[in-house]
């Protein structure tokens, strides 16, 4: 399976303690990257969190960013909970971002990494 940047995947996300994992859904920040085909995902809940860090980007259902991202509930993009994992691991592929979502997206990830 190939998917390409701000594709919106299902993976086996790891828990915090990385002891185990869930099938969630996730954010390609890239594309597969090397021999060994790894793509940088972000975690997506449905748990929208009363205090937002300033790197979560809301998905909210019926709004122009939700449709066609596969998604069926409110959801955040938690862009500061990354990870690395071979492409292989993706399960299947749910939708994708709009083009205003992605730039959102780019300009919280400079401001994340401090990079201007």
């Amino acid at each position: 399976m190939s998917e390409s940047k701000y594709s919106i995947v299902l993976v086996p996300f790891p828990f915090d303690d990385f002891a185990s994992s869930k099938v969630r859904p996730a954010l390609c920040l890239t594309n597969s990257i090397g021999k060994y085909k790894h793509v940088i995902i972000a975690f997506i809940s449905s748990q929208i969190p009363e205090e937002q860090e300033e790197s979560d980007v809301i998905i909210l259902k019926h709004s122009d960013e939700w449709k066609g991202t596969g998604l069926v509930v409110d959801s955040v993009i938690r862009l500061h909970k990354l990870v690395s994992i071979p492409q292989s691991l993706i399960k299947r592929r749910l939708g994708a971002i709009n083009l205003p979502t992605q730039k959102e997206i780019e300009i919280r990830i400079r401001q994340l990494f401090g990079i201007r």
